[in-house]
């Protein structure tokens, strides 16, 4: 058995950036920053900053391309996936990407969002529907006592 399964909460790098393919799928690429605090021996804070290239496909990749922006955070649940590729320099490196499968709008309503634009929503989670409104249970009538019942109980 093995599993191959990645848990991110982290802020983007930059906006994303979304292209389509000729059967009209979305894929949405960006980065995501994570990163790790500590205190070194002399009681300095440290911090570490590690980079993630982020591919979502489909129905999530359009919502990601038209809510998040650049400092949005944002929770990624995927995989790791790595892909060779030959620089510019000649010489062949391995990268990774993160292949989303869920994805989870965290923060404010304003976080990483361009107030001057009116038309698009903010990068808010989106709130669960308000539940509809119970009406107070009905009143059955109460049935009159029934008088003919036999008395002739055993007991």
């Amino acid at each position: 058995m093995s599993v191959n399964k990645v848990i991110l909460v982290g802020r983007l790098g930059r906006d994303p950036e979304t292209r389509y393919m000729p059967n009209g799928d979305a894929i949405t690429n960006f980065s995501l920053a994570t990163d790790e605090q500590w205190r070194d021996h002399n009681g300095e804070r440290q911090t570490r900053t590690e980079w993630h290239n982020i591919t979502l496909f489909g129905k999530l990749g359009e919502i990601a391309g038209q809510y998040l922006r650049k400092g949005s955070q944002v929770f990624i649940e995927g995989k790791i996936q790595s892909r060779k590729y030959t620089g510019k320099d000649g010489i062949e490196r391995t990268a990774y990407d993160i292949i989303g499968n869920e994805m989870k709008m965290l923060g404010n309503r304003n976080d990483g969002f361009d107030s001057g634009n009116n038309n698009a929503a903010p990068p808010t989670s989106n709130p669960p529907p308000a539940a509809p409104r119970r009406q107070p249970p009905q009143q059955t009538p109460t049935t009159p006592p029934i008088d003919d019942i036999d008395d002739d109980i055993p007991f």
